[in-house]
C-alpha cells in the first residue's frame, strides 16, 4: 500500500499548496478572478459549501461537518477495500488519487468552512460556469481508475488452490 500512501500524500500536498498559493498568496479570495490564459484558463474564486457543483449548499454547521466526516469515512473504506482487493499498483495509485482528493477537500471545509475552487477552463467558444480544484481532478481520476482497475485476478489468486 506504499503507492497508495505516497499518492495520497502527494495529492494532498499539491492540492493544499496550490489552494494556499492561489487563494491567499495571489489574494484570489479578494480579487475574485485572475486571467491566466484567457479564455482557456482563468482563476475564478468559488467557495463550494455543498457537494458537487454546489448542490445542497447552505451555511449549516451540520452539513459542513457531515461533508468533513463523509470523505474521511470514504477514504477509510476505499483504503480497506483496496487492501482486500489485492493492492495492485494501478489500484493503489487510483485509490491514492481518490483518497488524497477527498481529504484535501475535507481539510478545506475544516480550515475555511467551504471547499476552495478556483480553476476555470473554457474552450472553443463555450464558457464553463464552474470552477474546480486539484482535489476534484484527483477524485474524478481516482474514481475512474478504481472502476478500470478493480476486479480480475489478485496476486493471491495465482497461488495453487486459491482460485
Amino acid at each position: 500500500m506504499r503507492i497508495a500512501l505516497w499518492t495520497t500524500l502527494a495529492i494532498l500536498a499539491l492540492d493544499q499548496a496550490l489552494k494556499w498559493l492561489v487563494v491567499a498568496g495571489l489574494n484570489l479570495a479578494e480579487v475574485l478572478q485572475i486571467d491566466v490564459w484567457p479564455p482557456y484558463l482563468t482563476l475564478t474564486m468559488a467557495w463550494n459549501r455543498g457537494v458537487n457543483f454546489g448542490l445542497f449548499a447552505d451555511d449549516s454547521g451540520v452539513l459542513r461537518w457531515a461533508l468533513v466526516v463523509l470523505p474521511v469515512i470514504v477514504a477509510i473504506w476505499v483504503w480497506r477495500w483496496v487492501r482486500k482487493e489485492g493492492a495492485r499498483p494501478a489500484l493503489q495509485f487510483a485509490a491514492g488519487l481518490l483518497i488524497g482528493g477527498a481529504l484535501g477537500n475535507a481539510i478545506d471545509r475544516v480550515v475555511w468552512g467551504a471547499v476552495a475552487d478556483f480553476l476555470n477552463v473554457s474552450c472553443c467558444g463555450l464558457r464553463n460556469p464552474w470552477a474546480f480544484n486539484v482535489a476534484d481532478i484527483a477524485i474524478f481520476l481516482g474514481a475512474f481508475g478504481l472502476i478500470l482497475t478493480s476486479g480480475g485476478k489478485t496476486p493471491r489468486d495465482d497461488r495453487p488452490g486459491m482460485g
